[in-house]
């Protein structure tokens, strides 16, 4: 195919036609164009030069150029597409490097391969820009539904066309065993938009719990207004879930909006989601008050919540333990999600077992320790207390309420608790420096001989081992894995150090070590008290 005036026009139409047919820019289309007819055309005369074509936008008519640029001597790798500064002066009056020099060539017969080759390119730049046409389109929308019709399905994947393009259905993102036809109409969530340089760049899903939180916004006009909000979902696609909802209008009741009349409203949802039945919660910012509302139909007894190892344990009746369970652990799991804590359900009567074990050891405790018979240490127990400390360094007045007990006797108990504990803090000690701990860390801080003897024995034995310390290291904490929390236990996690605590004590061993500027620490809390202001 030659380039000549009969066809020259027809390039425009064609690319006119391409870029109506794809809805894209026709200049696309003719940078394509312009591109294959270049690849020709080094093919014709030499992989090695710099052909360019320039396509005129009025009349189609493709001009060939070679362009050779002005590079240093030491630099000239490319005879063909390069010159030096001397070699130009032949065709430049006052040539610099980085000039360049562009003569006009013969337009080439493009032969079947040649043609081939453009056809090639002129697709694949076409694809390029209906790809990119549709991620303009669609990044945006990333978080809403959108309604759209099946094409086909692939290993189980749904291809959804959705008007101006096609997103993908995953397997994993179906509501159950659902299965699909072409042309049925589906509606989803769009869970991602992304640049990919092949397949899909729009990601569907029916199984988010935001697909649930916005087909409740269609459905209810209070959310869509912002009158009810949602404030936390947590779904098993298919099966069942829980929707906590809170109105910020006192005359509206958040669960009866999202019911509607006869569970009009909330039917609606349930039909979209094949039948998932769906528990709709008051929301409340007291943790035990919304996990009790949580676990409902279940009825629950007490809560005692954790809120460091955010972990939260639950007492029910006996009778209620298989509806807080739920089917396959369904109820808990649900609640867990929604209120992002990791629950313990227990019975009364296991609670009961616990408590009666828990004062058993206490009992013992003091037993031993003190040399007291069985009903004076259970006395102490049953008053509260729970370790020696607390018996050596309370008021006297509060050993005096426990019946038998005089003034001479008070006295005994706090004497022989304070031996033993300095007893214990010298043997701790005397451990500790066996097992190598140096005086900068001894005379470090505010720790315990036991606090150093367990230091000591996890080879921290300096203050510099301290300082490089982590404070999770020392307090403990709890890392995801795999979506389940794992706990890491700290070395001074049982003495009952808070994260807070470890953080100040190896930020103070820094400074005491010359790492850290106190007065860097400074600015940056002053820095922080001033976005908070502005916050504010």
């Amino acid at each position: 195919m030659a380039i000549t005036s009969a066809n020259q026009l027809e390039l425009l139409q064609t690319a006119e036609a391409v870029a109506r047919e794809k809805m894209i820019d026709p200049g696309l289309v003719i940078e394509a164009m312009e591109e294959s007819l270049a690849r020709a055309a080094k093919s014709r005369y030499g992989a090695e030069m710099d052909i360019r074509v320039a396509i005129d936008r009025k009349t189609g008519k493709a001009t060939f150029t070679r362009v050779r640029t002005v590079v240093e001597e030491e630099e000239l790798e490319n005879y063909q597409a390069e010159m030096t500064v001397e070699q130009a002066k032949l065709y430049l009056d006052d040539p610099k490097v980085g000039d360049s020099f562009v003569e006009e060539v013969p337009p080439v017969e493009m032969g079947r391969i040649a043609a081939q080759s453009a056809k090639q390119v002129i697709l694949q730049k076409v694809r390029e820009a209906e790809r990119e046409r549709q991620f303009e389109q669609f990044k945006d929308r990333a978080g809403t539904i959108i309604n759209g019709v099946v094409k086909r399905e692939e290993y189980g994947n749904v291809i959804v066309d959705v008007g101006s393009g096609e997103a993908i259905l995953r397997r994993n993102e179906k509501i159950g065993r659902e299965s699909y036809r072409p042309n049925d109409r589906i509606r989803c969530y769009i869970k991602d938009v992304r640049r990919e340089q092949r397949g899909p760049q729009i990601f569907l899903s029916r199984t988010a719990p935001e697909f649930m939180a916005e087909l409740f916004k269609m459905e209810v006009p209070e959310i869509y207004e912002g009158i009810i909000e949602i404030k936390a979902v947590a779904r098993d696609p298919g099966s069942r879930a829980k929707i906590a909802v809170i109105s910020y209008d006192n005359s509206i009741d958040p669960v009866g909006a999202c019911v509607g009349m006869r569970g009009s409203r909330v039917q609606a949802v349930v039909n979209e989601l094949q039948g998932e039945k769906i528990d709709i919660i008051p929301w409340n910012e007291d943790v035990p008050t919304f996990l009790v509302n949580a676990l409902q139909p279940a009825e629950v007894s007490k809560v005692v919540l954790d809120e460091e190892a955010e972990r939260i344990e639950v007492v029910v009746p006996d009778e209620q333990l298989s509806l807080a369970i739920g089917r396959r652990g369904q109820n808990v799991r649900l609640a867990s999600q929604l209120t992002a804590l990791e629950i313990e359900i227990m019975t009364e009567a296991d609670e009961s077992e616990r408590r009666q074990k828990e004062f058993e050891l206490r009992t013992k405790l003091f037993m031993d320790k003190l040399d007291l018979d069985e009903f004076f240490a259970q006395l102490l127990v049953s008053e509260g207390f729970t370790a020696l400390e607390e018996v050596a360094y309370v008021e006297k007045d509060e050993l005096l309420v426990i019946d038998g007990v005089d003034e001479d006797t008070a006295e005994e108990l706090q004497a022989r608790a304070r031996d033993i504990l300095e007893a214990e803090a010298k043997a701790a000690m005397d451990n500790a420096r066996a097992l190598g701990l140096e005086d900068s860390l001894a005379e470090f801080g505010d720790m315990t001989p036991q606090m150093l003897e367990a230091l000591a024995k996890d080879d921290v034995k300096t203050l510099e081992d301290f300082a490089t310390c982590a404070d999770w290291e020392l307090a403990g904490g709890w890392t995801t894995i795999d979506g389940e929390r794992v706990k890491d236990d700290g070395i001074l996690e049982p003495f009952e150090i808070t994260l807070e605590d470890a953080q100040a004590l190896v930020m103070s061993a820094r400074i005491q070590l010359g790492w850290i500027d106190p007065d860097d620490l400074s600015d940056d809390s002053e820095q922080d008290t001033i976005t908070e202001d502005e916050a504010g």
